[in-house]
């Protein structure tokens, strides 16, 4: 059976990337966080304490960052590794979520970023969630889908993933992240969040994880 290349794009908190981690799993494809990536980078320049509002900062930055992935036994996923060191756990943390979109609309950093994941899109095979994986990263995948959701449940999903790692967490702090994070996406000059023209839309408001995926393989089969 041939291996195609499938793009998941939405908003955050739409489900995207369970999708696309149940998907990569039922059809024995790479699975490639893309947010991940920029979470990675976000991390760094945090770390680093970079100005990203200093282009000479950013790329002299990005010349010592190296961005892979490593599958985890235990969980049986794929965790990020920044410079080779995992740091899946430190990348979901709020203060890198409040800065993540920022750093994305940075142009040097959508070039780094893109060039990482098409180099890992060369053999097929593989499932990309992100913003503009079907638009910018890879424009003529076989098949892509646009994952949508109500805000509400959305804020939903976000506010139990973030309050089982920190029981603080404030339901209304996480609305205003979301929305300030579906404002930073869909109005940069680089790679807005757009559906692509030819991208499936896939409203799972309703739908439960297994009824996703059951829709997302029909997509597929029909495709293959």
């Amino acid at each position: 059976m041939k291996k195609i290349i499938i793009a998941v794009d939405g908003n955050s908190s739409t489900g995207k990337s369970t999708l696309a981690k149940a998907l990569a799993k039922e059809l024995n494809y790479v699975f490639v966080d893309s947010g991940a990536m920029y979470r990675a980078i976000t991390l760094y320049f945090l770390r680093e304490r970079i100005n990203w509002n200093n282009i000479d900062e950013v790329n002299a930055a990005l010349k010592n960052i190296s961005l892979d992935f490593e599958y985890n036994d235990a969980n049986g996923k794929s965790d990020m590794l920044l410079n080779d060191e995992n740091v899946e756990a430190e990348i979901r943390d709020m203060v890198v979520s409040e800065k993540v979109s920022e750093v994305s609309t940075i142009k040097e950093v959508r070039e780094f970023a893109v060039a990482a994941q098409q180099k890992l899109g060369t053999k097929k095979g593989i499932v990309m969630d992100g913003r503009d994986i079907g638009t910018t990263v890879f424009p003529d995948a076989e098949l892509k889908i646009f994952v949508t959701s109500d805000p509400e449940v959305r804020v939903e999903r976000r506010f139990k993933e973030l309050y089982a790692k920190n029981p603080s967490i404030n339901i209304e702090d996480v609305k205003k992240n979301l929305e300030m994070r579906d404002y930073i996406d869909s109005n940069r000059e680089v790679s807005p969040l757009r559906k692509a023209d030819d991208a499936i839309v896939l409203d799972n408001s309703d739908l439960t994880k297994e009824e996703q995926l059951a829709a997302a393989l029909k997509l597929v089969k029909e495709k293959i």
